[in-house]
């Protein structure tokens, strides 16, 4: 069976292509130690209302663009949590799955981490753990004292970790440097994620939301068939 290493920063709430590379990956990693972008996919992500997609954002105290994603911390001087659990309670209060997923992500929430990337993390192992995925494992690159920038620091988790073969999204034919990886004996292959298209309330599809949308409307056992379309391909 081929070992596959997967990396991604820690987004928030994430889509459905986070979940599907994580359940392509024996071990899948949260890159936390590269610069955060602020108001990107790092302390917010979309979901669906009534007049279409929104963003849910958790506030941030970002000091510099150079602060890396491991050291930005929430700004708990907000009460955020409870117009953040409103939006997702208005928008999916009436969905068929809304009970049985939104108190223990209200649990969640409303817990006071310092840390954003901590956050995210909780976040993201509940998702899996309702995707039924447990086939992987999950670290931190900030716990690997690893260095570099771009191609180099992927390629140096993959050696840290002894893994010769990286599952990188689509777009990574775009950025990586492919000579480097296979120079040190390190094999690509991409992503083939089909996104899958569900009936969601509110009116018609809108694609590339948070995971939540598709869990509230689907639940378990469809939003896993979701999350597992298409699987990957060699460059």
């Amino acid at each position: 069976m081929t070992r596959i290493l997967g990396i991604h920063q820690p987004e928030h709430l994430p889509w459905l292509g986070f979940f599907n590379k994580m359940s392509r990956s024996t071990k899948f990693v949260l890159l936390d130690n590269v610069p955060f972008r602020k108001n990107y996919f790092q302390n917010r992500n979309k979901i669906k209302g009534p007049n279409g997609s929104f963003w849910l954002t958790v506030p941030v105290l970002n000091k510099s663009s150079k602060q890396l994603i491991k050291d930005v911390k929430i700004d708990n001087s907000k009460n955020w949590q409870k117009d953040y659990l409103r939006s997702i309670e208005l928008a999916y209060k009436k969905t068929p799955y809304f009970e049985r997923y939104f108190n223990p992500l209200s649990d969640i929430i409303n817990t006071k981490y310092t840390h954003l990337a901590d956050l995210n993390e909780k976040l993201i192992c509940y998702f899996a753990s309702r995707l039924s995925m447990y086939n992987f494992k999950l670290v931190r690159t900030s716990t690997l004292n690893v260095s570099g920038s771009k191609s180099e620091l992927l390629l140096n988790i993959c050696k840290k970790l002894n893994y010769s073969t990286y599952l990188s999204g689509i777009s990574g034919r775009d950025y990586l440097d492919m000579e480097l990886f296979k120079k040190n004996g390190v094999r690509i292959i991409f992503q083939d994620f089909q996104l899958p298209s569900y009936a969601q309330r509110w009116g018609e599809f809108i694609p590339n939301l948070s995971t939540l949308d598709l869990l509230f409307n689907k639940g378990k056992k469809r939003s896993k068939e979701c999350i597992e379309c298409g699987g990957y391909k060699d460059e």
